[in-house]
């Protein structure tokens, strides 16, 4: 969503404005256009040169000076911009922008700016939960605005507590949802992803479980925020980090996962059920580590209950798709999976495959729908099968609409 926009960054007297030189960096990096909008206190801190090298474009400091690229300036930018972020954002900005003061050149292109704008307050724990500052963001909060929560952490005063401005990379993902969020072609979606594989325990150290990662349903889940869509993952354990701009829940057995994924379904517009759940289970789990001997052990195993094919019997309006890993008789089985369970699309892919399967970062698959239409794409990257997914999901869901 980045890619072509125009943002105009406002930096205030914060310690932290040094993070936003990184931040336009990471801002340009990804094909956005940055013009920078500097208080006074700001350029005590950081020089403007600095900004100035990165972004490319010129920096505004300066009520009084004038530029000879805008006729007036802080209405110029207003207008130049797609929204308009303020990172740091202090306690007197904030407090400027509540109560309707324009004193200096970011104060009044705000004033004058009617696009929509982002507020990233940092400062000290004690000032950001003052009465004043608190009754000041609920304002903005009321007008429209915008308003990152700061990060909790070590803050330059010395002290551990909220106030921190988020990292960067962190502020860059979350301009990059809200425009999303506005402007992406799946906004107004409400999609449920699981990814990961599920867990069954034998004993407190050991279970059953499959060679899972993740990737796969963590890709779909960040197409499918980076688009606009309002996105539900629930995961088994993985080692990956929950995607940004995207609810997580974290269960750990199929039971689990069925719970989750049922209190959500009424609720949702599209389910893609990309996790690897365990069909069985122990019918007894130890509550002592099992110890090691000479003899066979055997274990009890019963069947996990289908979550897929139970959507499938209690779908209503959703658009339900399904996954199937196999390593034989591939288009048989999925077929077969598409029927049985009342599917509006599969994705099955053959796990023996060079470049497909688990822990792969690309993937070979074919999509298979109900009508017997069957779509082959080639070899890929993870994120590229998802965002064909949610080509399908996409058209699919307007035709009914």
């Amino acid at each position: 969503m980045l890619e072509g926009k125009k943002i105009a960054l406002g930096v205030t007297g914060g310690i932290a404005a040094y993070k936003a030189v990184t931040l336009v960096s990471r801002l340009v990096q990804a094909g956005a256009q940055v013009r920078v909008i500097m208080t006074d206190a700001a350029t005590h801190l950081v020089s403007p040169l600095l900004f100035k090298e990165i972004s490319g474009n010129p920096v505004a400091t300066d009520l009084w000076a004038g530029n000879a690229e805008f006729n007036v300036e802080h209405v110029a930018i207003g207008r130049w911009c797609d929204v308009m972020v303020v990172a740091p954002a202090t306690a007197d900005m904030i407090g400027k922008m509540a109560n309707g003061i324009a004193d200096d050149l970011l104060s009044t292109t705000l004033m004058a700016c009617d696009r929509p704008k982002i507020v990233c307050p940092a400062m000290n724990t004690n000032m950001l939960e003052n009465p004043a500052v608190v009754r000041n963001l609920a304002t903005l909060r009321q007008d429209g605005i915008t308003i990152m929560p700061s990060a909790a952490g070590h803050l330059a005063c010395g002290i551990n507590g909220s106030g921190r401005l988020p990292e960067p990379e962190d502020i860059k993902a979350f301009i990059d949802g809200f425009l999303a969020s506005r402007e992406g072609d799946l906004r107004g979606l409400r999609v449920l992803v699981t990814a990961g594989g599920t867990r069954e325990a034998i004993d407190p150290v050991r279970f059953i479980g499959n060679r899972s990662s993740g990737k796969m349903g963590y890709a779909i889940a960040r197409d499918a925020a980076r688009r606009g869509a309002e996105v539900l993952l629930v995961s088994g354990p993985t080692a990956l980090p929950a995607p940004r701009n995207v609810k997580f829940q974290s269960v750990e057995t199929t039971r689990e996962m069925m719970d989750a994924v049922l209190a959500a379904y009424p609720k949702v517009d599209v389910v893609i059920m990309a996790a690897a759940v365990a069909d069985y289970r122990p019918h007894h789990a130890e509550e002592q580590k099992i110890k090691k001997n000479d003899d066979t052990l055997t274990l009890s195993l019963d069947k996990n209950p289908d979550i897929l094919k139970q959507l499938g019997q209690q779908k209503e309006h959703q658009f339900l798709v399904g996954f199937a890993a196999e390593t034989q008789h591939l288009l048989e089985n999925a077929a077969a999976k598409v029927k049985k369970k009342n599917l509006d699309m599969i994705v099955a892919n053959d796990v023996t495959m060079k470049g497909a399967g688990f822990s792969t970062d690309t993937n070979v698959v074919k999509l298979l729908f109900p009508s017997g239409e069957i779509r082959s794409l080639e070899l890929m990257s993870k994120e590229a099968v998802g965002n064909h997914i949610l080509d399908i999901v996409r058209d699919a869901v307007k035709r009914k609409v």
